[in-house]
C-alpha cells in the first residue's frame, strides 16, 4: 500500500469494504456557521459508552475539511442517516464549499434543534444521533479519525414498532450506503437472515 498514490489506496479501500453506512454530519464552526456534509468510513463502535466513528480524510482543495475542523473547535456534532429519499439532497451537500457557505441552505435542507449538542439535526432524517467528541485522532495529514459519544437517539416516530422493547423498523427507513467508485450507492432491499449459533 505504501508504493501507491493516496487515490490509488483510497480506492481499493472505498471499492472492497462495502456497503458502507453514510453519516450525514451537521457542524457548527466556532463562530456559530452551519455545515453539513456527508462522509462514508462511519460506524458505530460500542454501546457502553454508546459509540461512533467516522474517518475524514482531506479536501482535495484545501486540507482538512470543514467538519473535521468544526469537531477539533467544538466536541459537538450530530450524524444524520440517509434514507433513500433524501440521498440526492445529502449529494448536494458533498460539494467542496469555503467555510463561511452554509450547505444546509444551499440544499434547501430543514434543520431541527438538538437536545444536547448545538448543531442542528436534520428534521427529515430517520434517526439522528447527537453526539460529543471522546476522541479526535490525527491519522495523517489533514486526515482524522472522530470518536464520539452518543448523548441523544432521535427515531421517526414512522420507525419505532415497538419502544418498550426497541423494536425499529429497519427496512421502513430504507437507509443508502456507500459502495466502490465515485457516485455509486446502495440500497437495502435485498436482505437474508442467518442466525448466531449458540455454543
Amino acid at each position: 500500500m505504501a508504493e501507491l498514490k493516496a487515490s490509488e489506496r483510497y480506492r481499493i479501500l472505498g471499492s472492497c469494504i462495502v456497503p458502507r453506512p453514510i453519516a450525514w454530519v451537521s457542524s457548527l464552526s466556532r463562530d456559530g456557521v452551519q455545515n453539513l456534509a456527508p462522509f462514508s468510513f462511519f460506524n458505530a463502535m460500542g454501546n457502553s459508552p454508546p459509540v461512533l466513528a467516522i474517518g475524514m480524510v482531506e479536501s482535495a482543495f484545501s486540507g482538512l475539511k470543514d467538519t473535521p475542523a468544526n469537531i477539533r473547535d467544538t466536541g459537538e456534532f450530530v450524524v444524520n442517516l440517509v434514507s433513500e429519499d433524501l440521498a440526492e439532497t445529502m449529494n448536494l451537500t458533498s460539494a467542496d464549499h469555503p467555510p463561511e457557505i452554509d450547505e444546509a441552505a444551499i440544499a434547501n435542507v430543514a434543520l431541527a434543534p438538538s437536545v444536547k449538542v448545538k448543531p442542528p439535526r436534520v428534521a427529515s432524517a430517520p434517526v439522528a444521533f447527537e453526539c460529543r467528541t471522546t476522541n479526535f485522532i490525527e491519522t495523517g495529514p489533514n486526515q482524522v479519525l472522530v470518536v464520539g459519544e452518543v448523548l441523544v437517539s432521535h427515531v421517526d416516530d414512522r420507525f419505532v414498532l415497538d419502544s418498550d422493547t426497541i423494536r425499529l423498523d429497519i427496512e421502513a427507513m430504507r437507509l443508502v450506503a456507500r459502495l466502490h467508485g465515485r457516485g455509486w450507492y446502495s440500497r437495502q432491499t435485498d436482505l437474508f437472515e442467518m442466525l448466531r449459533p449458540r455454543s
